[in-house]
């Protein structure tokens, strides 16, 4: 950009003196995505070492146990940032909701843009099971049939939405072992539908309170802040937890399975990729942005979805990415996105749910109706919502295969890949949640275009400040 000072502001003439020093060009081995892709091709390389050194599930070898104990505990760092950055975000968005006009409308919007996109995946999902009749060629056999422990239910979202605690959080206790062995272990969850609207309330009654409460949302927005840098240092470690995540799936995952099962992880694929890279562009391109702006923009998000295998432990980056990348009001993407983490999984409610109910009909061999297809498109519309708080595809496919009639015990055919296909699930869920506060807040002449067309060059999304006027700069064609 040229500069607009003044000849009479110095003295020497020189119009660039009063300009600000040019950043030093960043190094390509710098960059975000290029750290997440060497993450990733180690972690196969690092996958395939640990294989060939044996072990079992029970007893892994010692680099696998390294890798899974890694990996894991990263995907537990970023879930533990989730409670505080949604308290935090959405309190402040409240605050903030004067200055985004027509909310009521954008949350509607959203809404209806959820069901639109899962609408089509679901659709995907249906066609891919008739052409493929992927239950018609498979290796397992009915003795891999078994109940599933967790069964969706359409009561869930109902109950999901009332509170058990101020914090949403939820205690589940177990017994391990036997005998004078057995030991109790407690697990803590959250809910972040209960979360959210904790959230909302004290959000709202912080505006009602008025003057009184303007310490409140000051602290508020202070720590929201500051949450947002500890998250930028978590995920500064994702080409570690890349590493990690990928090899154990690379040395312990069924992969085996695929031998019997490999028709249907195609399938699943075959429209996970027809999603991201046909369906999405579409939808991009209609609206009048850039496919290539979105892609980069998304895709450090979309990456850790399919290594870290959690829409929720990847909420953080999503979010932060949807403003700062994409361009979407952060009052806006405050809500957006946490909501979309919990109830917009084109991958795991729409997609796999489809083809795999049409899979476990023709292993059966029992004949759908055109009004249980009709079913199959209602649940995953809606379906996503009713398993809210206990999401998850397995939780999702039981509702649909409830709904249907069929047998629940054929979930038990696929739990054996489950963890190979969930990766790609996971990545779509992602895509989808930073797709639609994008197209939502374009469709209401709030994005920030400026932001979406900016130049990526792997800076810190976290911090505001990195970014200047050459990055707001519309990229080039």
């Amino acid at each position: 950009m040229t500069s607009t000072t003044s000849a009479a502001q110095h003295p020497s003439g020189d119009d660039t003196a009063g300009d600000k020093p040019k950043r030093k060009p960043k190094r390509w081995y710098t960059s975000f995505g290029v750290q997440i892709i060497a993450g990733l091709v180690a972690g196969v390389v690092v996958g395939l070492i640990a294989r060939t050194l044996g072990g079992t599930t029970l007893n892994p070898n010692w680099l696998t146990a390294t890798v899974t104990t890694i990996g894991g505990a990263y995907v537990s760092l970023l879930t533990a940032a989730v409670v505080p950055l949604v308290f935090t975000a959405v309190v402040s968005s409240i605050a903030n909701l004067r200055k985004v006009s027509n909310a009521a409308r954008l949350a509607v919007q959203t809404l209806i843009w959820f069901a639109i996109t899962a609408f089509i995946a679901v659709l995907i999902g249906i066609a891919l099971g008739l052409i493929v009749q992927p239950g018609s060629h498979t290796g397992v056999s009915k003795a891999d049939a078994a109940d599933p422990t967790h069964v969706g239910s359409w009561w869930a979202f109902l109950t999901g939405l009332i509170p058990a605690n101020v914090f949403g959080l939820q205690a589940q206790s177990q017994v391990v072992g036997t005998g004078a062995q057995a030991s109790v272990t407690t697990a803590v969850s959250f809910n972040v539908l209960q979360v959210i609207v904790i959230s909302a309330a004290i959000g709202i009654a912080a505006l009602m309170v008025g003057k009184k409460a303007e310490p409140f949302l000051t602290l508020t927005t202070s720590v929201l802040a500051i949450i947002q840098k500890v998250l930028w240092w978590i995920i500064r470690l994702a080409p570690i937890g890349t590493l990690a995540l990928i090899a154990k799936a690379v040395a312990t995952y069924g992969w085996d399975a695929l031998g019997s099962l490999g028709v249907f992880v195609i399938s699943i694929y075959v429209g996970l990729v027809i999603i991201l890279f046909v369906v999405y562009p579409i939808i991009v391109r209609t609206n009048g942005l850039s496919i290539k702006q979105y892609y980069s923009g998304a895709w450090p998000a979309i990456q850790l979805g399919f290594v870290s295998r959690s829409s929720m432990g990847t909420m953080p980056l999503t979010e932060r990415i949807t403003e700062r990348n994409l361009g979407v009001p952060r009052e806006y993407a405050s809500f957006a996105v946490p909501l979309g983490a919990t109830t917009k999984m084109d991958g795991c409610a729409a997609l796999y749910p489809a083809l795999a109910s049409i899979f476990v009909a023709q292993f059966y061999g029992i004949h759908l109706s055109f009004g249980q297809y009709l079913l199959i498109v209602v649940v995953a519309v809606i379906g996503s919502a009713a398993t809210a708080g206990t999401t998850g595809a397995t939780v999702m496919l039981t509702l649909t295969l409830s709904t249907l009639g069929l047998p629940l015990a054929g979930v038990g055919l696929l739990l054996a890949i489950d963890p190979i296909i969930d990766m790609g699930r996971t990545a779509i869920n992602v895509a989808g949640q930073a797709l639609v506060p994008t197209i939502v807040a374009k469709r209401n002449g709030i994005l920030n275009l400026g932001l979406y067309n900016a130049r990526r060059n792997g800076s810190d999304p976290f911090n505001d400040d990195d970014v200047d006027e050459k990055e707001l700069e519309p990229a080039a064609a």
